[in-house]
């Protein structure tokens, strides 16, 4: 019997170990612009609450209290214009990474059921579909594919490369679509707080789901809005249909979030402050990266939203990374995201205030 590692790709980020060597040898040190893990403080309001709830010896719940279920249904309608959301409406999971990759497997999709996803994506859509042995395919237009066997179609506003933002019309569109065939959306909205040129609408919006949130489920992740990528720390909201069976599937699997990060979460979710703040440390980083960038010969595209700028010399990406690395930089090359990207690299914003002014220093002229 095949090992299941065997029906994944290499993973891709260690092909760019060589590259961080270099980058790390530059004399003052490397500016690491790859992975996009967060490098600020989390917000004290959130540590408090993590700290309070720390003696918690009993076993959490896969739902959440009922205080963390509240925070999920106020922030869904306050923040993102939802109607009627209750407590089946919303279910917490363990990071969105590992809903996106076991996802499939829970929905028990297999052999001939087919998973879509954007041609320039996350590369966990493609994982979550070779995990439970489904196929899958990438588009530009979903609403071009063949719906015959298409059980499961991602969507990702704000873009995780590209920072490309679906607009509502569009977003009307693919929902109307995979209704009328039957195809179940969920929708990657983690980058949803941190629209720069663009405003970005979730799919639980009433006026791109007329109300009803039969067939799609949004995802949602407190990793980059709030600085909590350690914690693991993410929700889904939408159709109970969807969301009841997962919630029994994840019950027997035991994929609780912990009872501290549970509190910690109610308590970032009913503060806005600290995402008004983390937001304009974001906006400076990206003027000057963008800047920079411009100057020193690159192209950017798209970018509207999302901590990423998508930006190309029109060369191979692998060439750029390398060029970028003998200057102490390190970005992701695109191809990680598809063959699409292989002409692009994603510069993240997530270093320190001085780690991106050094960056801006060594690609000015």
């Amino acid at each position: 019997m095949s090992a299941v590692s065997d029906r994944l790709p290499v993973f891709p980020w260690d092909k760019l170990e060589p590259y961080k060597k270099t980058a790390a040898a530059h004399p003052d040190g490397i500016v690491d612009l790859s992975v996009g893990t967060p490098v600020d403080p989390v917000p004290e309001p959130v540590q408090k609450a993590l700290i309070a709830a720390a003696d918690s010896p009993g076993y959490p719940t896969v739902w959440g209290t009922p205080e963390l279920r509240d925070a999920l249904t106020r922030w869904t309608e306050r923040r993102l214009g939802a109607r009627g959301v209750t407590h089946h409406h919303v279910l917490p999971v363990v990071g969105s990474k590992e809903l996106v990759a076991w996802l499939p497997t829970q929905l028990g999709l297999g052999p001939g059921d087919q998973v879509a996803f954007p041609r320039l994506a996350y590369p966990t859509y493609e994982v979550g579909a070779r995990l439970a042995r489904a196929d899958h395919v990438a588009y530009d237009d979903p609403t071009e594919l063949d719906p015959a066997n298409l059980k499961l179609l991602w969507l990702n506003s704000p873009s995780n490369p590209t920072g490309r933002v679906l607009s509502k019309e569009e977003l009307t569109r693919i929902v109307a679509w995979a209704r009328e065939h039957g195809v179940l959306v969920l929708s990657d909205e983690c980058y949803i707080e941190l629209g720069w040129e663009a405003d970005p609408v979730s799919v639980l919006h009433p006026d791109v789901n007329g109300g009803s949130y039969d067939g799609i489920v949004a995802v949602h992740s407190l990793s980059k809005r709030s600085n909590l990528a350690g914690y693991r720390a993410a929700f889904l909201a939408g159709d109970p249909a969807v969301l009841g069976p997962l919630l029994q599937i994840r019950k027997h699997g035991g994929m609780m979030t912990s009872a501290p990060t549970q509190a910690a979460v109610v308590a970032a979710l009913g503060d806005d402050e600290h995402v008004r703040v983390q937001r304009e440390r974001y906006a400076a980083r990206r003027t000057a990266l963008r800047e920079a960038l411009l100057g020193h010969g690159f192209r950017i595209e798209h970018s509207e939203a999302s901590l990423y700028l998508w930006a190309t010399r029109d060369e191979s990406c692998w060439t750029t990374v390398a060029h970028l690395a003998d200057r102490g930089i390190l970005v992701a090359p695109g191809d990680f995201y598809g063959p699409a990207g292989e002409k692009f690299v994603r510069v993240a914003l997530t270093a320190t205030d001085e780690r991106v002014q050094a960056a801006v220093t060594r690609l000015t002229p």
